[in-house]
């Protein structure tokens, strides 16, 4: 049972960054929860809470980004009840105007089972120096 869940919350994980990397807010609006209570902090942005603040800071990246593309390393998955977390580092390759940029990012998403569904409820990422 528990090895089931876990696998349910690495294809939502999968899902999200999916999302992520098509800069489509069609797509990242199917993977949260739209609740009031849903947060986000993006690298040096401060807390963001309740989906449309959620939301408008997603609208902001992907208007501002040209292309992004995630390979995800040091993934851990957990599950205890209906709330699943993975932590891993994103290895992050971009494009905003002409300049290319490469980052590493530690994330922590918290997802929650409704109605069937892993949604996401938090996403953290802060950057790794070095």
């Amino acid at each position: 049972m528990i090895k089931e869940k876990i696998e349910e919350v690495a294809r939502a994980n999968g899902e999200f960054y999916e999302a992520f990397e098509s800069l489509d807010i069609m797509r990242m609006d199917r993977v949260w929860a739209q609740q009031e209570y849903v947060t986000c902090v993006h690298p040096g942005w401060t807390l963001r809470v309740g989906w449309p603040a959620v939301r408008d800071s997603w609208v902001l990246i992907f208007n501002n980004t040209f292309s992004m593309k995630f390979n995800l390393t040091e993934i851990q998955i957990q599950v205890a009840g209906d709330v699943g977390w993975v932590i891993c580092t994103e290895n992050i390759t971009s494009r905003q105007g002409e300049a290319g940029l490469e980052s590493r990012v530690l994330a922590t998403n918290l997802f929650e089972k409704v109605e069937g569904r892993w949604l996401m409820i938090h996403h953290h990422g802060s950057p790794v120096m070095g």
